[in-house]
């Protein structure tokens, strides 16, 4: 088994965790870009209050009306602005999903949609605060940039990015990470092995690493989800076994995988959440558990898949 590691740069100062990143990323953007609005519901809309008393014009809360959110979001990118949309992911997506899908796809408009604690990243929640099916949504429409960073340095690069472009981007912030960023655009390798690929998305990276330590495979690792880079899948397979580990719905990517080896003969599995509606609380890790996204439960899981016939 050989090893690569991707060079992960020693960067400046970036916050404790994702959120509070993007609201300094936030932040910056409407300070120097006259053009950038974010819009609010309710949450984060006290992190934001120092930029908003600065510009109050370009800082709009809408208060707890998700489907006005989106709207006034695609609204701003019809007059010229280029709006950064915010709330949980439960509710910038699927509670206004025909907003996003009519507001902001039908209208063909751009924007960046930033959906916080998705899967099950705040249990004290509950279910309605929860959306592990948010990228499986948004993989029924045209023309998304789904990005799932795990570290606050990749959601830094990304979120300006996305606002410099005229697209739409889902910028899906939970609130795990792993111990390093990874600047590099498409699936990146991280260590290389004969039996197998597994892709580990965002935040699930450290936690594949340590399940797969001593298994002969490949880890590739995915910050950008979509479009999926199947160009770099198909270069390092040295095994027709691919596993795909999410931090979202289990098999959202299954289709992804089997258009890009359309014409090879290959297996794979899909890791992630399995029945969301667990009517459980706890903590994150006890989510994990549950699931079988800890090291423990994807090592199990990639073990049964490898072992031969």
């Amino acid at each position: 088994m050989t090893s690569t590691t991707s060079t992960a740069p020693r960067t400046a100062s970036y916050a404790a965790n994702l959120r509070d990143q993007f609201v300094i990323t936030a932040s910056e953007l409407i300070r120097t870009d006259p053009q950038v609005a974010v819009v609010l519901a309710e949450i984060t809309a006290a992190q934001f209050g120092p930029v908003a008393a600065d510009h109050p014009e370009r800082v709009i809360n809408v208060g707890i009306r998700e489907q006005l959110l989106v709207s006034a979001g695609a609204g701003l990118a019809l007059a010229g602005l280029k709006p950064i949309v915010h709330s949980f992911g439960a509710f910038v997506i699927e509670r206004a999903w025909e907003q996003v899908k009519l507001d902001f796809g039908h209208q063909d408009v751009g924007g960046v949609l930033v959906g916080a604690y998705g899967s099950y990243d705040w249990p004290a929640g509950g279910r309605t605060h929860q959306a592990p099916g948010d990228v499986a949504l948004l993989d029924t429409l045209r023309d998304w940039t789904i990005q799932v960073p795990g570290h606050p340095a990749e959601l830094d690069r990304q979120l300006r990015r996305a606002v410099r472009g005229t697209g739409r981007t889902y910028l899906r912030v939970g609130d795990g990470q792993n111990p390093e960023p990874y600047l590099e655009d498409g699936l990146i390798p991280i260590r290389r092995g004969r039996r197998g690929t597994v892709v580990a998305v965002g935040p699930t990276l450290h936690k594949t690493l340590a399940a797969v330590a001593d298994l002969d495979v490949t880890v590739l690792y995915a910050s950008t989800v979509r479009p999926f880079d199947g160009t770099t899948l198909r270069r390092t397979l040295a095994a027709p076994n691919v596993i795909m580990v999410e931090p979202y719905l289990a098999g959202t990517s299954a289709a992804e995988v089997a258009r890009v080896l359309a014409d090879l003969p290959h297996r794979q599995l899909g890791l992630g959440v399995g029945d969301p509606d667990s009517h459980r609380y706890g903590e994150p890790e006890d989510h994990d558990r549950l699931h079988g996204l800890d090291p423990a439960g994807i090592r199990a899981s990639i073990s049964r898949f490898l072992e031969p016939a």
